[in-house]
């Protein structure tokens, strides 16, 4: 059975229009008005073997809060419709990824509880200006809204950092490889990975 979905969202801020394939090879087609989240986007799509499109558009005049958001928003939500009852994944996984001086560390649970811890980035990256559109507060916002709309429980945590782009990048590339194993068929188990018969 196939492991995709389709989703379109749009609201008086955005349109976003947002394809996956969980059993994709990381093939990614992403366009949103924000460079930096694109440059996010794609790096999440690749590394978690998720093929990926989007299409986004939104308010960026006002700010690029309101479609990035809405960008996690949809993911989170086409995430969890393609993972279906979850039946026959690992489920549990974690990743530690580095970006030269940066080091971050993601633990997933496809727990159908949602969840968000993000821990360790210095104090000052929140304010951080990335590619000229992109705020270091957003990743923390982006990680929270994925975790809540895909029912997952997400603990991020920066060991190591020093410049916003590296840490950006290293937390959404933790994340994608995190994800790649957790929603990855287990040919050990058999229905769904939990004592209650259900996530």
């Amino acid at each position: 059975m196939a492991r995709t979905a389709t989703i379109t969202r749009q609201t008086s801020e955005s349109t976003i229009e947002l394809s996956l394939d969980l059993d994709g090879t990381g093939k990614t087609d992403i366009q949103t008005p924000v460079p930096f989240y694109n440059h996010m986007m794609t790096a999440l799509g690749k590394h978690s073997l998720i093929d990926l499109t989007i299409r986004a558009t939104g308010d960026t005049d006002i700010d690029a809060h309101h479609t990035v958001e809405d960008t996690a928003i949809v993911f989170g939500e086409a995430l969890k419709q393609a993972l279906g009852d979850k039946r026959g994944i690992r489920r549990f996984a974690d990743a530690t990824v580095p970006l030269d001086e940066a080091l971050a560390k993601a633990v997933v649970d496809v727990s159908g509880r949602p969840y968000c811890v993000c821990t360790g980035e210095p104090e000052g990256f929140q304010y951080a200006m990335i590619g000229g559109h992109f705020t270091g507060s957003l990743v923390r916002h982006v990680m929270e809204s994925i975790a809540f709309h895909a029912d997952i429980c997400l603990h991020l945590h920066l060991i190591a950092g020093r410049d916003p782009h590296h840490i950006a990048e290293a937390e959404f590339k933790a994340l994608a490889r995190a994800l790649r194993f957790a929603i990855e068929p287990d040919p050990r188990v058999e229905g769904i990975p939990s004592t209650k018969g259900a996530l």
